[in-house]
């Protein structure tokens, strides 16, 4: 008793002295979400060696090896003392084939430490054997053999082989390639896959045959195995997703198998189309482009492509478009309005200015250099106006903006969220693919964000498609519970909008009546069932078009690394394209279904020409949508009623009426500056006759309310240079209401002159700062401050 405890502390005490070597350094890989390995590395020694799961290793190549090598693996404890008896006495005899009787738990031994074989080392291999048997299984030690053996060259463990040379993982292989890799690690450097492919044929039909002898597979198994071609070359290590690979061996490092979301066909497909894609567009100076594909009800990324090709060092290739940071261009706008529909500021059919505006110093201008007037919210939106979006944004709130960027993971504007201005919306920020698409995925599901996933749960072996999952359709499981959301699985987050303003910039932006449609796809019958948004960043540096449908969101990018423009470079025209591409591809038979509105909206009846609620002089009317108890329940005033004298040349107020000959009429009642955009282009416009002269009231408040006088020109606390010797003069305009008649500008508080509401005024500017001001012939009046500068 006393001795057999003495010997369990020797044995520990050695086992603690003499620690096993460390476990191999294994070449990572990182394996699609079915199991498929899409790109592998090699190991820091510069060796193939693809770790085996234990799943991997089939009962086929459990008995071919065990057979071959040590057919009493089962039974002994590291060492075979028979099988060293036999082998002595014919090594000492002389007598049959010299053998070294190690099984292979001491051929791990060996394997984990190389040595030079001699006797002393023998008797090593043996011990550190014990060792290993006392340490793992017999599984996890059959496991280690499986992922050391050498098959010659830089190529070891039995993954390794059978992905390089037969394209497939060890438990897909046939009994014929099973027996192949079992027999190579005896004589790795003679029986070379690709080489000596006649000589491991001859090999591994003796070892079929003698394993028939034994009844070790099926009679019919081995036959059809003795008659298999064996015509095997050595292929590349997979290279699927090279960027995404790298940024999950960067994040998890030393880990052998990285289990990601994507699927493998939609991964191959999205390389194919982008790098065809690219390459057609290169003779327009366009080199890169970038794709993110998203499972709208996992938020699973399917396919993950940062350039058009990742061996493309020319054009930047490594470089991940995915994570880069770029200028969005326009495509925050949809958020944007989702926001201001949650805040009682839009709905689709309201009319917004846009018309040339002044925010503080920053003049927007939409993209074709051109305004409307007045255009709805859905117009602005599909027709992706700048100035239109600007205004709304500065009534949202750039706090209130920056935040949800910042709550659905825009790390980017988050840091700068103080030094950003109006400017964002245009693109004046910065985000990245993965970002911006994560937040359409977000809209497509209701308004709920979750980030998205690269990797996949543990315990979680793989991800169903929407394809693959259908069940009942959604949108009746939409309809029972009386949301918008195109998805409503899983858990989320609190939402960044409600799914009402979801459905509504969904409903919009899925309209195909739009500019930013690509040429020759007004028609075609390949368009698909989406919703998206294109972008162009200044100076035509990235074409953004992200979309989405009840399955998929797929983000765009498409520019160059270097940061070099195009005069082709645009979202509907560069971008959009390999957008539609990949839902064909992709997404080809997704069900025709598209959100439904949820319970929380509802119809009115709006003024035509305005979108507010109708007000009694509002004869024209539609119907829009809008949110009870939160939009805007303004009534219209697009008309005012005036007396005015029976030629039409004075107006009256309730003061100063006379009992006869007045009459009541309707005049215009637009906002001052989009009446001063109207008559700065030349149209008609119906402006409320000067009052009475005679009337010595002052009119009341209700009586003299108007719209406010704004300086059009110059532009407050700009900055101007002006020549000294040249004659250049400063523009002074302005904007009024349509009752103004006459105007009274004032340069420093003094008297300049006096000027009609839309006469364009000119004057030269003193040096330093100049205050301007303007009065109305209402007693209404407003001053700027510039700072003017002589060269």
């Amino acid at each position: 008793m006393v001795a057999g405890a003495a010997g369990l502390c020797l044995l520990l005490a050695l086992d603690c002295l003499f620690p096993l070597p460390p476990a191999p350094r294994y070449s990572p890989i990182v394996l699609a979400a079915d199991g498929s390995v899409l790109h592998a590395y090699l190991n820091p020694t510069q060796k193939w060696r693809m770790k085996t799961e234990l799943a991997e290793i089939t009962p086929a190549l459990q008995q071919a090896i065990i057979n071959k090598e040590d057919r009493y693996f089962r039974y002994h404890f590291g060492v075979n003392p028979v099988a060293i008896m036999q082998a002595a006495g014919r090594n000492i005899f002389k007598t049959g084939r010299t053998t070294g009787a190690s099984t292979i738990t001491m051929q791990v031994a060996r394997l984990l430490e190389p040595k030079e074989r001699t006797f002393g080392n023998k008797l090593l291999e043996m011990l550190r054997a014990t060792q290993l048997e006392a340490h793992y299984s017999k599984a996890e030690i059959l496991q280690l053999y499986l992922n050391l053996v050498p098959y010659g060259g830089n190529i070891e463990g039995v993954k390794s082989a059978a992905l390089l040379y037969f394209q497939q993982p060890p438990d897909y292989l046939s009994l014929a390639q099973t027996v192949t890799l079992a027999i190579i690690p005896n004589q790795p450097r003679v029986l070379v896959l690709g080489k000596n492919n006649d000589r491991i044929l001859a090999e591994r039909n003796r070892w079929l045959r003698q394993f028939r002898q034994q009844h070790l597979f099926p009679d019919q198994a081995i036959e059809d195995a003795l008659h298999e071609p064996l015509d095997m070359q050595r292929r590349a290590a997979p290279a699927l997703a090279p960027h995404l690979a790298r940024r999950l061996v960067t994040r998890f490092p030393g880990q052998p198998i990285i289990h990601s979301t994507l699927q493998r066909t939609p991964q191959a497909k999205a390389e194919d189309l982008t790098r065809n894609y690219v390459r057609r567009l290169r003779e327009l100076g366009i080199s890169q482009a970038a794709v993110l594909v998203v499972n709208n009800r996992t938020r699973a990324v399917e396919a993950y492509v940062g350039s058009a090709d990742f061996q493309d060092a020319a054009s930047s290739g490594q470089v991940d478009g995915v994570r880069a940071i770029r200028s969005p261009g326009s495509t925050l706008k949809p958020f944007l309005y989702a926001l201001a529909v949650d805040r009682g500021i839009a709905t689709p059919k309201l009319k917004l200015p846009d018309v040339p505006t002044n925010f503080s110093g920053f003049r927007p201008e939409n993209f074709d250099k051109s305004c409307a007037g007045e255009v709805t919210v859905e117009r602005a939106l599909t027709y992706s106006l700048n100035i239109p979006a600007v205004r709304v944004l500065a009534e949202v709130g750039m706090p209130v903006f920056t935040d949800k960027l910042r709550a659905a993971g825009f790390k980017s504007v988050a840091k700068a969220a103080p030094l950003l201005g109006l400017s964002t919306i245009l693109g004046g920020c910065g985000a990245t693919l993965e970002e911006l698409t994560g937040l359409y995925a977000a809209l497509a599901d209701g308004g709920r964000y979750r980030a998205v996933r690269l990797t996949l749960p543990p315990g979680e072996t793989s991800l169903p498609t929407p394809l693959q999952k259908r069940g009942k359709t959604l949108a009746s499981t939409q309809k029972s519970r009386g949301s918008s959301a195109l998805l409503n699985e899983g858990p989320g987050r609190e939402p960044l909008v409600s799914p009402a303003a979801a459905f509504l910039v969904t409903d919009i932006l899925a309209q195909r009546t739009r500019p930013d449609l690509p040429m020759g796809y007004q028609n075609s019958r390949h368009l698909p069932k989406i919703a998206w948004k294109t972008g162009t960043s200044y100076g035509r540096r990235d074409a953004w078009s992200i979309g989405y449908n009840a399955d998929y969101t797929i983000g765009v990018w498409v520019g160059n690394f270097s940061g070099q423009g195009s005069p082709a470079l645009t979202g509907a025209d560069v971008a959009s394209p390999l957008l539609f591409d990949l839902f064909n591809a992709l997404a080809y038979d997704s069900p025709n279904r598209w959100a439904v509105p949820p319970a929380t909206l509802d119809f009115r009846l709006v003024c035509a020409e305005t979108g507010l609620v109708p007000g009694e002089h509002c004869p024209n009317q539609l119907i829009d949508y809008y949110l009870p108890g939160t939009s805007s329940a303004r009534h219209c005033e697009h008309q005012k009623e005036a007396l005015v004298s029976a030629d039409g040349a004075v107006a009256y107020c309730r003061a100063c009426v006379p009992a006869t000959g007045f009459r009541r009429q309707l005049f215009p009642n637009p906002l001052p500056e989009v009446l001063a955009f109207r008559e700065a282009q030349g149209l008609p416009s119906n402006r409320l006759p000067p009052h009475n002269a005679a009337c010595r009231l002052v009119r009341s408040t209700e009586e003299g309310a108007g719209a406010a006088l704004a300086i059009t020109s110059p532009l407050d606390h700009a900055e101007y240079v002006l020549d000294r010797h040249d004659k250049q003069q400063m523009l002074l305009s302005c904007a009024a209401g349509s009752e103004v008649r006459q105007v009274f500008w004032y340069v420093n508080d003094r008297f300049l002159r006096a000027a009609s509401a839309t006469e364009r005024v000119f004057f030269r500017p003193p040096s330093g700062t100049v205050k301007i001001s303007c009065a109305d012939d209402h007693g209404r009046n407003v001053d700027i401050q510039l700072q003017v500068a002589e060269l």
